[in-house]
Protein backbone atom coordinates (compact mmCIF):
# COMPACT_ATOMS: atom_id res chain seq x y z
CA UNK A 1 0.00 0.00 0.00
CA UNK A 2 1.40 3.15 -0.87
CA UNK A 3 2.56 5.87 1.94
CA UNK A 4 0.42 8.33 2.92
CA UNK A 5 1.01 12.03 1.90
CA UNK A 6 -1.88 13.87 4.02
CA UNK A 7 -1.87 11.93 7.81
CA UNK A 8 -3.74 14.67 9.65
CA UNK A 9 -6.98 13.17 9.34
CA UNK A 10 -5.47 9.57 10.96
CA UNK A 11 -3.07 11.84 13.90
CA UNK A 12 -5.90 13.67 15.08
CA UNK A 13 -8.17 11.06 15.31
CA UNK A 14 -5.90 9.58 17.95
CA UNK A 15 -4.76 12.84 18.91
CA UNK A 16 -1.59 13.81 17.84
CA UNK A 17 -0.02 17.13 16.68
CA UNK A 18 -1.13 18.62 12.76
CA UNK A 19 -0.53 21.29 11.07
CA UNK A 20 -3.98 22.58 10.29
CA UNK A 21 -7.51 20.87 11.96
CA UNK A 22 -8.25 18.38 9.12
CA UNK A 23 -12.32 18.15 7.64
CA UNK A 24 -14.28 15.95 6.07
CA UNK A 25 -17.79 16.31 5.37
CA UNK A 26 -20.58 13.28 5.86
CA UNK A 27 -21.98 12.43 2.69
CA UNK A 28 -19.35 14.32 0.41
CA UNK A 29 -20.06 12.30 -2.37
CA UNK A 30 -23.58 12.71 -3.40
CA UNK A 31 -26.01 14.78 -4.24
CA UNK A 32 -25.37 17.85 -3.82
CA UNK A 33 -22.69 17.24 -6.47
CA UNK A 34 -23.75 17.28 -10.04
CA UNK A 35 -20.92 14.84 -11.49
CA UNK A 36 -22.29 12.90 -8.89
CA UNK A 37 -25.88 13.05 -10.04
CA UNK A 38 -24.51 12.43 -14.03
CA UNK A 39 -22.52 9.16 -12.43
CA UNK A 40 -25.86 7.97 -10.79
CA UNK A 41 -27.37 8.13 -13.97
CA UNK A 42 -25.01 6.24 -15.88
CA UNK A 43 -25.71 3.93 -13.08
CA UNK A 44 -29.18 3.69 -13.41
CA UNK A 45 -30.05 3.80 -10.11
CA UNK A 46 -28.61 4.00 -6.28
CA UNK A 47 -28.01 0.38 -5.19
CA UNK A 48 -26.20 0.04 -8.86
CA UNK A 49 -23.97 2.56 -7.96
CA UNK A 50 -23.37 0.94 -4.67
CA UNK A 51 -22.22 -2.66 -6.59
CA UNK A 52 -20.13 -1.37 -9.39
CA UNK A 53 -16.81 -0.69 -7.93
CA UNK A 54 -15.32 1.27 -10.69
CA UNK A 55 -18.16 3.77 -10.27
CA UNK A 56 -18.33 3.35 -6.42
CA UNK A 57 -14.84 4.61 -6.68
CA UNK A 58 -14.96 7.15 -9.31
CA UNK A 59 -18.18 9.00 -6.74
CA UNK A 60 -16.07 8.76 -3.43
CA UNK A 61 -13.02 10.72 -5.54
CA UNK A 62 -15.51 13.27 -7.11
CA UNK A 63 -15.33 15.85 -4.12
CA UNK A 64 -11.57 15.25 -3.74
CA UNK A 65 -11.17 16.67 -7.03
CA UNK A 66 -13.52 19.63 -5.96
CA UNK A 67 -12.36 19.99 -2.45
CA UNK A 68 -9.16 20.06 -0.16
CA UNK A 69 -10.43 17.32 1.96
CA UNK A 70 -8.10 15.94 4.48
CA UNK A 71 -9.83 12.01 3.91
CA UNK A 72 -12.40 9.97 1.91
CA UNK A 73 -15.26 7.94 2.89
CA UNK A 74 -16.69 4.85 0.71
CA UNK A 75 -19.35 4.99 -1.03
CA UNK A 76 -22.02 2.64 0.10
CA UNK A 77 -24.77 2.27 2.18
CA UNK A 78 -25.60 2.00 5.85
CA UNK A 79 -28.37 -0.47 4.84
CA UNK A 80 -26.34 -3.45 3.04
CA UNK A 81 -25.83 -5.39 5.83
CA UNK A 82 -29.90 -6.09 5.99
CA UNK A 83 -29.86 -6.30 2.33
CA UNK A 84 -27.15 -8.86 2.98
CA UNK A 85 -29.55 -10.36 5.26
CA UNK A 86 -32.27 -11.33 2.43
CA UNK A 87 -34.66 -8.47 3.17
CA UNK A 88 -34.70 -7.03 -0.50
CA UNK A 89 -33.69 -3.84 0.46
CA UNK A 90 -35.18 -1.13 -2.79
CA UNK A 91 -35.17 2.30 -3.22
CA UNK A 92 -38.60 3.83 -4.10
CA UNK A 93 -37.80 7.40 -5.50
CA UNK A 94 -38.43 10.43 -2.99
CA UNK A 95 -39.53 8.21 -0.33
CA UNK A 96 -35.94 6.77 0.61
CA UNK A 97 -35.30 3.02 1.83
CA UNK A 98 -37.93 0.29 2.09
CA UNK A 99 -37.37 -3.32 2.74
CA UNK A 100 -39.87 -5.86 0.60
CA UNK A 101 -39.37 -8.26 3.82
CA UNK A 102 -40.27 -6.97 7.77
CA UNK A 103 -38.81 -8.11 10.57
CA UNK A 104 -42.01 -8.27 13.25
CA UNK A 105 -41.91 -11.57 15.28
CA UNK A 106 -39.46 -13.76 17.36
CA UNK A 107 -39.75 -16.49 14.15
CA UNK A 108 -38.81 -13.77 11.99
CA UNK A 109 -35.53 -12.51 14.14
CA UNK A 110 -34.63 -16.23 14.80
CA UNK A 111 -34.85 -17.11 11.06
CA UNK A 112 -32.47 -14.19 10.15
CA UNK A 113 -29.05 -15.39 8.97
CA UNK A 114 -26.07 -13.11 9.93
CA UNK A 115 -24.17 -12.89 6.31
CA UNK A 116 -20.34 -13.71 5.23
CA UNK A 117 -19.18 -10.26 4.68
CA UNK A 118 -16.24 -11.13 2.67
CA UNK A 119 -18.56 -13.50 0.22
CA UNK A 120 -22.40 -12.00 0.63
CA UNK A 121 -20.32 -7.86 0.60
CA UNK A 122 -17.76 -8.80 -1.16
CA UNK A 123 -18.73 -5.56 -3.75
CA UNK A 124 -18.37 -3.38 -1.03
CA UNK A 125 -14.97 -4.73 -0.44
CA UNK A 126 -14.08 -4.77 -4.12
CA UNK A 127 -14.93 -0.97 -4.00
CA UNK A 128 -12.80 -0.18 -1.07
CA UNK A 129 -9.48 -2.38 -2.59
CA UNK A 130 -10.38 0.13 -5.78
CA UNK A 131 -10.54 3.19 -3.75
CA UNK A 132 -7.85 2.79 -1.77
CA UNK A 133 -5.64 1.79 -4.66
CA UNK A 134 -7.12 4.79 -6.54
CA UNK A 135 -6.48 7.19 -3.70
CA UNK A 136 -2.58 6.28 -4.18
CA UNK A 137 -1.93 7.52 -0.48
CA UNK A 138 -3.26 10.78 -1.07
CA UNK A 139 -5.57 10.72 1.70
CA UNK A 140 -6.79 8.20 4.43
CA UNK A 141 -10.19 6.19 3.58
CA UNK A 142 -13.13 6.27 6.01
CA UNK A 143 -15.22 2.58 6.06
CA UNK A 144 -18.52 2.59 7.76
CA UNK A 145 -21.26 0.80 9.07
CA UNK A 146 -24.43 1.01 10.51
CA UNK A 147 -25.34 0.77 13.98
CA UNK A 148 -27.11 -2.36 15.44
CA UNK A 149 -30.05 -0.27 16.71
CA UNK A 150 -30.21 1.67 13.39
CA UNK A 151 -29.82 -0.61 11.58
CA UNK A 152 -32.84 -2.42 13.62
CA UNK A 153 -35.23 0.62 13.64
CA UNK A 154 -35.46 -0.07 9.43
CA UNK A 155 -35.63 -3.66 9.20
CA UNK A 156 -38.20 -3.78 11.73
CA UNK A 157 -39.95 -0.52 11.00
CA UNK A 158 -39.57 -1.17 7.14
CA UNK A 159 -37.93 1.69 6.17
CA UNK A 160 -37.59 5.29 7.49
CA UNK A 161 -39.64 5.92 10.39
CA UNK A 162 -41.43 9.40 12.47
CA UNK A 163 -42.44 7.64 15.81
CA UNK A 164 -40.66 4.17 15.37
CA UNK A 165 -44.10 2.82 16.29
CA UNK A 166 -42.74 -1.24 15.37
CA UNK A 167 -38.98 -0.86 16.88
CA UNK A 168 -39.98 0.48 20.57
CA UNK A 169 -42.87 -2.20 20.87
CA UNK A 170 -40.68 -4.57 20.22
CA UNK A 171 -37.76 -3.76 22.36
CA UNK A 172 -39.93 -2.44 24.98
CA UNK A 173 -42.84 -5.86 24.91
CA UNK A 174 -40.15 -8.44 23.85
CA UNK A 175 -36.88 -7.12 24.62
CA UNK A 176 -35.24 -10.54 24.38
CA UNK A 177 -36.14 -10.60 20.73
CA UNK A 178 -34.55 -7.05 20.33
CA UNK A 179 -31.67 -7.87 22.22
CA UNK A 180 -31.40 -11.00 19.51
CA UNK A 181 -31.72 -9.26 16.66
CA UNK A 182 -28.83 -6.54 17.84
CA UNK A 183 -26.80 -9.16 19.13
CA UNK A 184 -26.74 -10.61 15.25
CA UNK A 185 -25.94 -7.05 14.08
CA UNK A 186 -23.32 -6.59 16.16
CA UNK A 187 -21.70 -10.15 14.95
CA UNK A 188 -22.61 -8.95 11.18
CA UNK A 189 -21.32 -5.15 11.49
CA UNK A 190 -17.88 -6.97 13.39
CA UNK A 191 -17.47 -8.75 10.54
CA UNK A 192 -18.04 -6.11 8.18
CA UNK A 193 -15.54 -3.65 9.14
CA UNK A 194 -13.13 -5.85 9.71
CA UNK A 195 -13.09 -6.94 6.34
CA UNK A 196 -13.47 -3.44 5.38
CA UNK A 197 -10.35 -3.08 7.22
CA UNK A 198 -8.74 -6.31 5.44
CA UNK A 199 -9.40 -4.54 2.41
CA UNK A 200 -7.78 -1.18 2.86
CA UNK A 201 -9.68 1.43 5.25
CA UNK A 202 -7.86 3.66 7.26
CA UNK A 203 -10.35 4.54 9.59
CA UNK A 204 -14.11 3.53 10.80
CA UNK A 205 -17.13 5.36 11.72
CA UNK A 206 -20.52 3.83 13.33
CA UNK A 207 -23.46 5.86 12.33
CA UNK A 208 -26.21 5.89 15.06
CA UNK A 209 -28.51 7.34 13.29
CA UNK A 210 -31.41 6.59 15.44
CA UNK A 211 -29.54 6.30 18.83
CA UNK A 212 -30.93 9.48 19.77
CA UNK A 213 -34.69 8.81 19.79
CA UNK A 214 -34.17 6.70 22.74
CA UNK A 215 -34.26 7.38 26.92
CA UNK A 216 -30.56 7.40 28.61
CA UNK A 217 -31.33 3.75 30.15
CA UNK A 218 -32.58 1.94 26.74
CA UNK A 219 -29.93 4.01 24.49
CA UNK A 220 -27.38 2.22 27.05
CA UNK A 221 -28.99 -1.24 27.15
CA UNK A 222 -30.27 -1.17 23.19
CA UNK A 223 -27.16 0.98 21.50
CA UNK A 224 -24.53 1.86 23.02
CA UNK A 225 -23.93 -1.77 24.57
CA UNK A 226 -23.86 -3.14 20.80
CA UNK A 227 -21.35 -0.57 20.05
CA UNK A 228 -18.98 -0.92 22.55
CA UNK A 229 -19.06 -4.83 21.42
CA UNK A 230 -18.04 -3.76 17.81
CA UNK A 231 -15.49 -1.41 19.07
CA UNK A 232 -14.23 -4.41 20.85
CA UNK A 233 -14.58 -6.27 18.00
CA UNK A 234 -12.49 -4.69 15.76
CA UNK A 235 -8.78 -5.20 13.82
CA UNK A 236 -7.68 -1.83 15.92
CA UNK A 237 -3.75 -1.97 13.69
CA UNK A 238 -3.03 -2.48 9.74
CA UNK A 239 -0.27 -1.89 7.47
CA UNK A 240 1.67 -0.48 10.88
CA UNK A 241 -0.55 2.38 11.67
CA UNK A 242 -3.77 2.23 14.45
CA UNK A 243 -7.12 2.12 12.83
CA UNK A 244 -8.90 4.61 14.89
CA UNK A 245 -12.70 4.06 15.54
CA UNK A 246 -15.25 7.12 15.30
CA UNK A 247 -18.64 7.05 17.28
CA UNK A 248 -21.63 8.61 16.17
CA UNK A 249 -25.04 9.19 17.95
CA UNK A 250 -27.29 11.91 16.25
CA UNK A 251 -28.86 13.76 19.06
CA UNK A 252 -26.22 12.40 22.15
CA UNK A 253 -24.47 14.87 23.11
CA UNK A 254 -25.85 13.93 26.77
CA UNK A 255 -24.26 10.28 26.49
CA UNK A 256 -20.76 11.44 25.88
CA UNK A 257 -19.02 10.37 28.74
CA UNK A 258 -20.50 6.61 28.30
CA UNK A 259 -19.56 7.04 24.75
CA UNK A 260 -16.20 8.30 25.69
CA UNK A 261 -15.66 4.84 27.95
CA UNK A 262 -16.38 2.28 24.70
CA UNK A 263 -13.22 2.80 23.63
CA UNK A 264 -13.89 4.36 20.20
CA UNK A 265 -10.89 6.53 19.57
CA UNK A 266 -13.28 9.51 18.60
CA UNK A 267 -17.13 10.94 18.75
CA UNK A 268 -19.14 12.46 16.30
CA UNK A 269 -21.42 15.35 17.42
CA UNK A 270 -24.29 16.57 16.01
CA UNK A 271 -24.66 20.77 15.84
CA UNK A 272 -26.68 20.98 18.99
CA UNK A 273 -23.96 20.23 21.18
CA UNK A 274 -21.37 23.39 21.99
CA UNK A 275 -18.17 22.03 20.96
CA UNK A 276 -16.30 23.85 23.87
CA UNK A 277 -18.68 22.06 26.18
CA UNK A 278 -18.00 18.54 24.38
CA UNK A 279 -14.48 19.40 24.93
CA UNK A 280 -14.64 19.89 28.80
CA UNK A 281 -16.58 16.67 29.29
CA UNK A 282 -14.53 14.01 27.12
CA UNK A 283 -11.57 15.61 25.44
CA UNK A 284 -8.73 14.14 27.33
CA UNK A 285 -10.23 10.29 26.25
CA UNK A 286 -11.19 11.15 22.54
CA UNK A 287 -11.00 13.46 19.89
CA UNK A 288 -14.19 14.74 18.65
CA UNK A 289 -16.03 15.71 15.30
CA UNK A 290 -17.91 18.19 13.86
CA UNK A 291 -19.88 19.71 14.31
CA UNK A 292 -21.35 23.09 12.04
CA UNK A 293 -25.32 23.00 11.45
CA UNK A 294 -24.71 21.95 7.46
CA UNK A 295 -27.54 24.20 6.94
CA UNK A 296 -25.06 27.18 7.23
CA UNK A 297 -24.01 26.06 3.14
CA UNK A 298 -27.16 27.82 2.33
CA UNK A 299 -25.65 30.94 3.99
CA UNK A 300 -23.16 33.65 2.43
CA UNK A 301 -19.76 32.78 2.13
CA UNK A 302 -18.88 35.86 4.61
CA UNK A 303 -21.45 33.93 7.33
CA UNK A 304 -19.62 30.02 6.38
CA UNK A 305 -16.50 31.81 7.37
CA UNK A 306 -17.03 33.55 10.10
CA UNK A 307 -19.37 30.02 11.81
CA UNK A 308 -16.08 28.01 10.61
CA UNK A 309 -13.78 31.00 13.02
CA UNK A 310 -16.75 30.01 15.63
CA UNK A 311 -16.45 26.39 16.15
CA UNK A 312 -12.48 26.57 16.03
CA UNK A 313 -12.68 29.07 18.55
CA UNK A 314 -14.80 26.72 20.52
CA UNK A 315 -13.04 23.94 20.55
CA UNK A 316 -9.69 26.37 21.33
CA UNK A 317 -6.03 25.63 20.78
CA UNK A 318 -4.68 22.05 20.28
CA UNK A 319 -5.12 18.67 18.71
CA UNK A 320 -8.27 16.21 18.34
CA UNK A 321 -10.60 17.94 16.17
CA UNK A 322 -11.54 16.78 12.76
CA UNK A 323 -13.78 19.69 11.52
CA UNK A 324 -17.17 18.13 9.95
CA UNK A 325 -20.94 19.13 9.72
CA UNK A 326 -23.15 18.03 12.46
CA UNK A 327 -24.99 15.43 9.49
CA UNK A 328 -24.68 15.04 5.78
CA UNK A 329 -24.29 17.56 3.52
CA UNK A 330 -28.05 18.83 2.01
CA UNK A 331 -28.39 17.50 -1.44
CA UNK A 332 -29.37 21.20 -2.15
CA UNK A 333 -26.26 22.95 -1.05
CA UNK A 334 -24.09 24.74 -3.32
CA UNK A 335 -20.79 22.99 -3.85
CA UNK A 336 -19.26 26.85 -4.21
CA UNK A 337 -20.47 27.24 -0.57
CA UNK A 338 -19.11 23.42 0.44
CA UNK A 339 -15.23 24.82 -1.19
CA UNK A 340 -15.25 27.99 1.21
CA UNK A 341 -16.30 25.65 4.07
CA UNK A 342 -13.33 23.44 3.96
CA UNK A 343 -10.85 26.17 2.31
CA UNK A 344 -11.54 28.18 5.94
CA UNK A 345 -10.93 25.23 8.38
CA UNK A 346 -7.55 25.20 6.86
CA UNK A 347 -7.13 28.96 6.98
CA UNK A 348 -7.89 29.67 10.07
CA UNK A 349 -6.88 26.44 12.19
CA UNK A 350 -3.40 27.04 11.94
CA UNK A 351 -3.29 29.31 14.30
CA UNK A 352 -4.85 26.80 16.79
CA UNK A 353 -1.66 24.29 16.55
Amino acid sequence: MSELKNDRFLRALLRESVDVTPVWMMRQAGRYLPEYKATRALAGDFLSLCKNRELACEVTLQPLERFDLDAAILFSDILTIPDAMDLGLYFAEGEGPKFRKVLRTAADVEALRVPNAATDLDYVMNAVTEIRSALSGRVPLIGFSGSPWTLATYMVEGGSSKDFRHVKKMMYATPEVMHQLLDKLAVSVIDYLNQQILAGAQAVQIFDTWGGVLSGEMYREFSLQYMQKIVAGLIREADGRKVPVILFTKNGGQWLEQMAATGADALGLDWTTELGDARGRVGKQVALQGNMDPSVLYASPERIRSEVQNLLRSYGPGTGHIFNLGHGIHQFADPEHAKVFVDAVHEFSAQYH
